[in-house]
């Protein structure tokens, strides 16, 4: 295992040769949903959200749906629906033990995102679920966030990466297949067309359903 030699361990370190931010950026930061941070929030279609638990254990989990899947509730409170996935409940368990929540919002096209920190709760409020439904399916859960922090960040890591120019990509050929993975992985006893198949249909016929 790689063992560093130089390992920083101050912030001073870290500003002693980088220049210090730019006030735009540590005045940015506001306690609430505004109609800027909503407007981007109402857009999105992806987001990413970290949860912790009692431990210190790090999860982050994808969320996507078309525009608009997380609904504002006022300009404190936030609820994201719950769509079926692996039913690991990972982020379901550490909201659960600390109710710490961080999330990044990303907005087709635009360089930018959102990030909202903050508490967190794992509720089953029909009214809410009920505004959250697709294709006639209710979720059965959703995650409600208390925002304690929102702010957009600066575009550099969509630029560098190029995500909105596939032209630009280099093709995935060469990657083994989800199928490929989680039969090695998980060290599966089954055919891999028949794994393949199922997690075709999953994502072809039951993206909503259970």
């Amino acid at each position: 295992m790689y063992q560093p030699t130089d390992v920083v361990t101050s912030i001073d370190d870290v500003y002693r040769d980088m220049r210090r931010p730019y006030v735009s950026q540590t005045s940015k930061f506001i306690d609430r949903i505004d109609r800027h941070i909503r407007a981007w929030i109402e857009c999105s279609t992806f987001l990413t959200m970290a949860t912790v638990d009692a431990k210190g254990n790090m999860d982050v989990s994808p969320k996507g749906d078309p525009a608009g899947f997380v609904k504002v509730l006022d300009d404190k409170t936030l609820a994201i629906p719950d769509r079926p996935g692996n039913h690991r409940y990972d982020g379901f368990q550490n909201i659960m033990e600390t109710g710490r929540i961080g999330l990044v919002f990303l907005v087709p096209h635009r360089k930018e995102v959102v990030r909202v920190n903050g508490h967190a709760q794992v509720i089953r409020d029909m009214p809410v679920r009920q505004a959250c439904e697709i294709n006639g399916r209710v979720p059965d859960f959703a995650i409600l966030t208390r925002v304690e922090e929102a702010f957009y960040h600066c575009g550099k890591s969509i630029i560098r990466s190029g995500l909105w120019q596939p032209d630009t990509h280099p093709e995935p050929t060469h990657l083994p297949t989800y199928a490929e993975a989680l039969i090695a992985h998980g060290k599966l006893d089954v055919d891999y067309e028949e794994m393949h198949a199922h997690l075709r249909n999953n994502e072809e016929n039951r993206l909503y359903d259970e």
